[in-house]
This record gives structure tokens, C-alpha cells and sequence, in this order.
């Protein structure tokens, strides 16, 4: 699965990391759909972490789809809660 962090660029996840991305990508839906600007931060932050942790850079020049797209770190909560759909950021997990 190729993921794009905005502003970042792009990464390879193996499938296998879908699991752990879908549980981060729950709590941040629970605390964007409550508001709670503190625990969508950490959450943002760690979901991020875990791509780029578990992910293997794809070169800027890779003209490869991405079929994620994640928030820049940045990202305010109504930012984000724009793009989600209800199952999250990550549809379909």
C-alpha cells in the first residue's frame, strides 16, 4: 500500500501494518468526532510516527498512486475532520 503523508511525500507500507494503522486511525476518529483537540494531537502525531516508522520512503520523482492520504502534522482537528469518512481515515479497514 503506498500512503502519502501531505507535505512529506509518499511511503510502502506492507499490509500486514494495516492492523496497527486502523486501531490509531479509530481513536483519532473518537477524539476529532469529540473534539478532544489534546488526544486528536497525540493521536495525529503517533498515526504519522507509524508511517514513516513502518513505511519505506518511495523517491520525490515516483509517480506511484497513493492509495492513502494522510494529514500533515499541522493538520488543525476541523482540518481533518473534513477529509474523514465514517470509518476514519483509513476507509474500509
Amino acid at each position: 500500500m503506498i500512503v502519502r503523508i501531505m507535505g512529506e511525500g509518499q511511503r510502502e507500507l506492507a499490509d500486514s501494518h494495516l492492523a496497527e494503522l486502523d486501531r490509531l486511525d479509530d481513536e483519532l476518529l473518537g477524539e476529532t468526532e469529540s473534539g478532544d483537540e489534546e488526544g486528536f494531537r497525540r493521536t495525529l502525531g503517533a498515526l504519522l510516527d507509524a508511517v514513516r516508522r513502518l513505511g519505506t520512503p518511495l523517491p520525490d520523482d515516483a509517480l506511484a498512486p497513493s492509495e492513502l492520504i494522510l494529514p500533515g502534522p499541522d493538520a488543525t482537528l476541523a482540518e481533518v475532520r473534513r477529509m474523514l469518512s465514517d470509518d476514519g481515515l483509513i476507509p474500509g479497514q
